[in-house]
Formats: structure tokens, sequence, C-alpha cells
């Protein structure tokens, strides 16, 4: 069986990126949340 899980920065960006985010109602959602949580990093 192969790897599941094969690292590219190209698709992580723009899965889980920042502008993605914010892009989408529930995005700022969960951009927000981790805002008030009180995370270093917000997206990927």
């Amino acid at each position: 069986m192969s790897k599941t899980y094969k690292p590219s920065k190209k698709k992580r960006k723009k899965k889980h990126g920042f502008l993605k985010r914010k892009k989408s109602k529930s995005g700022k959602k969960v951009l927000k949340r981790r805002r008030k949580k009180g995370r270093k990093k917000l997206s990927a």
C-alpha cells in the first residue's frame, strides 16, 4: 500500500491557505475562532 500523505506546498496553500479561508463564510468563521483562541498561525 502506498503512503496516503504526499505533501505538496502548492496544494496545501490552495486548500487551506489564508486567502481561501477569507473567501468563504465558513472560512471566515474558522479564522475568527483561531484568532479568539490566540493561535500563532491562522492558516497554512
